[in-house]
């Protein structure tokens, strides 16, 4: 009768899969906030129910008055088209986005097209105010 000479082995090690576990964990935190959305708005703080920006339009308001649909710059004569354009490759759901140093009527006239073209369903989003 012949001897073994090696044993098997019967645990598994998984120091290594958890290492490359937790470097994909700090990976995604630090990418996450970056998914948002590729417009830089210094958003209102507002005491409301945090909103899912899920399947649907994100449109944008900078400080400046510019419009985005998504991440791309659209001048407001070609706001409608381009926005029809969006809203056929999703949800009917709009995200509205709009800097906290935008003018008020600026916003409104965004809101209203976005209604006057048919979307009942408009989200207004805003950074969760602190609560001290």
């Amino acid at each position: 009768m012949k001897r073994e000479r090696y044993g098997s082995l019967a645990e598994i090690n998984i120091t290594s899969l958890v290492d490359v576990t937790m470097v994909l964990l700090i990976v995604f935190m630090l990418t996450a906030p970056f998914l948002q959305s590729g417009v830089r708005l210094n958003l209102p703080k507002a005491e409301a129910k945090v909103i899912e920006e899920k399947e649907g339009v994100t449109v944008s308001v900078d400080e400046n008055g510019d419009i985005y649909i998504d991440d791309r710059l659209v001048t407001w004569e070609d706001f409608s088209a381009e926005f029809r354009r969006a809203l056929e490759s999703t949800a009917p759901r709009v995200f509205l986005r709009g800097d906290s140093d935008t003018k008020y009527g600026t916003v409104m006239k965004v809101i209203a097209r976005i209604k006057m073209l048919g979307v009942e369903d408009l989200g207004l989003i805003a950074q969760q105010e602190d609560k001290n």
